[in-house]
């Protein structure tokens, strides 16, 4: 039975769908002002746009490849309820449709964390939904990073934001990684983690570039389980025409999952879809939106009903957040 004592997961993340006009305009309705926010247009091919307060401005980078931060598509940036926009098709076509993914840290850029062998610029943390980021510049040495979260992040994501380099992706076996803009297999260089897993104050890293090059800008996405909230380890597929069950102890709101062979990123949400045959999206490409994967979000996980993310004696990476079992004054609630 799973217990949990966050009132209301929107607060701390959701999904959003709107429809884009051409014209500049603020987009309302996520509830909260958004620290890091990822868009992507469904009905086309176009980038993934994921914006952080760390970098602020009209600074974005799409998860698809490895460009630095750039800020060359207008108005691009958070809102108190929402994101101000201007024109472009990747974010606001005309007539074309949406979805943004939306995360509330610190409320802001919050202050320099010292835990670690080097000191953030910034460090902005939402302890109470188990969400960090930290922004760092690399020494070209074996160091740690603080992460602000009192307890060990199960989930991190690394980008260089000053130049070139892939999204360098932590999912719970420190001497193993993916990234995130490729549908490689799990890679294993003890230069990116220092084969050290995160502790309740700090991550490791290696010497590798596209997580330490010296003098070089990177923002550290962090993310640690919170019960009846969030949810990231890895399952192992049965390959059962009836699927496996994913076990979360919520109703997932969204999922998402790489196989540690080499496969394509999948990302579903449950706003885009309906029980038994969700639209997807691919991280690692601009694809438009795909639709039929066979699974469930039920009450409590997840259930696959067929080999899909579920191939017999395969192992996948995942990260999960849900709609939270809703307690009065921080009482907590049962799964049910």
């Amino acid at each position: 039975m799973a217990y949990t004592t966050i009132n209301k997961s929107a607060d701390h993340f959701n999904t959003l769908l709107y429809s884009g006009n051409g014209s500049a305009r603020t987009v309302t309705g996520v509830g909260f002002q958004p620290d890091f926010f990822w868009i992507k247009q469904r009905s086309s091919n176009q980038g993934h746009l994921l914006w952080n307060v760390l970098k602020g401005g009209n600074y974005y980078q799409p998860s698809s490849n490895t460009a630095a931060s750039a800020a060359d598509i207008g108005t691009f940036t958070a809102a108190s309820d929402g994101y101000s926009l201007a024109t472009d098709g990747a974010y606001n076509g005309n007539s074309q449709t949406y979805v943004g993914w939306n995360w509330k840290a610190g409320g802001g850029q919050g202050s320099s964390n010292t835990d670690g062998s080097i000191n953030t610029t910034y460090t902005s943390v939402n302890t109470t939904a188990g969400f960090s980021m930290s922004q760092y510049t690399g020494t070209g040495s074996n160091a740690t990073v603080g992460h602000g979260l009192g307890v060990a992040p199960k989930f991190i994501i690394v980008k260089c934001i000053s130049h070139v380099g892939d999204w360098m992706v932590y999912y719970g076996d420190p001497t193993d990684f993916f990234k995130l803009n490729e549908d490689n297999a799990t890679e294993d260089l003890d230069t990116v983690w220092y084969d050290t897993a995160p502790t309740n104050s700090v991550f490791s890293l290696g010497s590798n570039g596209d997580v330490n090059t010296s003098g070089r800008t990177y923002i550290a996405y962090c993310f640690a389980e919170k019960i009846g909230y969030s949810k990231m380890g890895t399952y192992v597929g049965n390959g059962n025409s009836n699927g496996n069950f994913l076990y979360t102890g919520f109703r997932p709101s969204w999922f998402l999952v790489k196989r540690t062979a080499q496969e394509a990123w999948i990302l579903t949400d449950s706003q885009r879809g309906f029980p038994q045959s969700w639209n997807y999206l691919i991280p690692n490409t601009n694809g438009s939106e795909q639709g039929g994967l066979p699974y469930d979000f039920v009450s409590n996980g997840i259930k696959f009903r067929g080999t899909t993310q579920n191939e017999s004696g395969s192992t996948y990476a995942y990260m999960i957040f849900g709609q939270t079992l809703v307690g009065s004054n921080n009482i907590p609630c049962t799964a049910r």
